[in-house]
């Protein structure tokens, strides 16, 4: 018996991802105003209001483009992967439901992963009756409880500390007790990457940090701490705010905060490659764009290619 062909799935989501200083903004932009789309942000920073030019949200660029999961929290908010998750689903929903196409851009690998790869997630708020339980158990005695709730769980060299010990099992307590969890939408996603030479890459980077030193990224870390964010919390916010919280405490000069800070955000593009190669060793197809030779176009083509086959499967 000959079985009929297959129709193949409905592209659901379109996702543009890249290091820092990649020019996904822009692409997602022209994309989005060519297929009638709505940005996603995938970026574990711009969540956060009054953090622009340091987190480069470069919402100028956006135009009438309507985005999404950007300015949503205020800096100090402990803004999670499990968050992320959630409010990207009923951002997916809520844009498919217009009629309009998703476009997840950004360079988080872990919160691109976490929707891509349908991670079961659980919110685990701190349980004080629970850690005031653990408190009176031994090292030893944790690492037991750790291992009896999750048998699984072979790094228990990593969990030397016991403040380590004590997170990981309040999360699998949680785990446990939770409702199940609705299954997520079903996502077929067509998805692109920009990928620079990498000393392309670093000019870009470091013309980009002087462009942002000039727009004023000192003053919006200044404002930042003025307005109630402590040097230590602006430190946690990446890179641009731990360097320049450094500089404007005097413990480096600016010409070593430029540098320094050039060179570690250099390093992180590098770490995002990473991500990015084994995601694809994990089975993340991701279409590589050549960001000098008009890489709209060429997304613009894969995507109507793939539009074409939905609408006409068995063609040749």
């Amino acid at each position: 018996m000959t079985l009929a062909p297959q129709t193949p799935p409905r592209t659901n989501l379109i996702v543009i991802l890249g290091p820092t200083a990649s020019g996904k903004t822009c692409l997602a932009v022209e994309a989005a105003r060519h297929l009638n789309g709505e940005i996603i942000s995938a970026d574990s920073r711009q969540v956060y209001s009054g953090m622009d030019i340091g987190t480069g949200k470069d919402l100028h660029e956006y135009g009438d483009i309507p985005y999404h999961l950007i300015d949503i929290v205020a800096p100090g908010y402990e803004f999670n992967v499990y968050e992320f998750q959630q409010r990207f689903y009923a951002a997916l929903n809520a844009i498919s439901a217009r009629g309009r196409i998703p476009i997840l851009c950004g360079g988080t690998g872990l919160y691109l992963e976490a929707v891509l790869s349908g991670y079961r997630m659980v919110e685990a708020p701190p349980d004080m009756a629970l850690r005031a339980r653990l408190s009176d158990l031994s090292t030893f005695e944790l690492r037991q409880e750790l291992l009896r709730l999750k048998p699984e769980q072979h790094n228990i060299t990593d969990l030397e500390e016991r403040e380590r010990i004590i997170r990981a099992i309040e999360i699998a307590s949680a785990q446990q007790a939770a409702e199940p969890i609705p299954d997520a939408p079903e996502l077929h996603p067509l998805i692109f990457g920009l990928r620079w030479e990498r000393p392309v890459l670093r000019q870009r980077i470091k013309t980009r940090l002087h462009q942002r030193l000039g727009q004023g990224m000192l003053a919006e870390v200044q404002q930042l701490h003025d307005n109630g964010a402590s040097w230590e919390t602006l430190e946690f916010y990446g890179l641009e705010y731990r360097f320049i919280a450094q500089y404007l405490q005097g413990q480096i000069s600016y010409p070593d905060m430029v540098e320094k800070l050039g060179n570690a955000i250099c390093k992180f593009a590098k770490r995002q490659e990473t991500w990015f190669r084994r995601m694809e060793k994990r089975g993340t197809c991701i279409n590589w764009l050549n960001p000098e030779a008009e890489p709209t176009q060429h997304l613009l083509q894969t995507c109507r290619a793939h539009i074409a086959q939905n609408q006409n499967p068995h063609a040749p």
